[in-house]
């Protein structure tokens, strides 16, 4: 009996394991999207999807399916990200392209853009406007980010965030201002064709 009920626990898991990632991989393409313009650069971005993945898997039985599993992800990704930045602010970080304090440089990184799907999120992300998100404040950013680009509601976005629409509003403002700044000193040519185009 004890066989019985360890066994039909380990169908209920690998159930729920396919559930899991049948999810993940249709949204991932949307994810990957969202976390590479959190971050600004395809390493950090699939890094970045693989903590929440792992944390959207281990907490995957608080998911409610009557909600879409990619804002549930996406909420799941935006934490992560915040995590990220706080681990990052503490870390002491290397420069792959300097040399090191032995002499030599770092030897050279696997080239992880052959991925097609990241490829396509690469393309679809303008240079100038990904650079003008990445000097925006993270936490600017990613409000930004999740309105202007993702298309979430303020209430959406505050509970993704995990704080007050008010919060979420200033967030908003204050990042479109320093997103705007940015983009009209370093790249006039492309804020004027924005501008034509609307």
């Amino acid at each position: 009996m004890a066989f019985a009920i360890a066994r039909d626990g380990n169908v209920a898991r690998a159930l729920d394991r396919e559930h899991f990632e049948r999810l993940l991989k249709e949204s991932y393409r949307q994810a990957y999207a969202l976390a590479y313009r959190l971050t600004g650069n395809a390493a950090d971005a699939e890094d970045l999807l693989q903590d929440a993945a792992i944390r959207a898997y281990r907490f995957f039985h608080q998911y409610d399916p009557e909600l879409p599993f990619g804002k549930w992800l996406a909420k799941i990704l935006c934490n992560a990200n915040v995590d990220r930045i706080r681990r990052r602010g503490r870390l002491r970080t290397t420069s792959l392209d300097q040399p090191s304090e032995a002499g030599g440089h770092v030897p050279e990184v696997a080239d992880w853009n052959s991925l097609p799907d990241r490829a396509m999120v690469e393309e679809s992300v303008s240079d100038p406007l990904q650079e003008g998100l990445a000097a925006v404040r993270p936490e600017f950013r990613t409000a930004v980010v999740l309105a202007d680009i993702e298309g979430m509601e303020y209430e959406e976005i505050a509970q993704t965030m995990g704080t007050s629409v008010g919060t979420v509003r200033s967030r908003i403002h204050r990042g479109r201002k320093q997103l705007r700044r940015y983009l009209l000193e370093k790249f006039p040519d492309f804020v004027a064709r924005m501008v034509d185009e609307l």
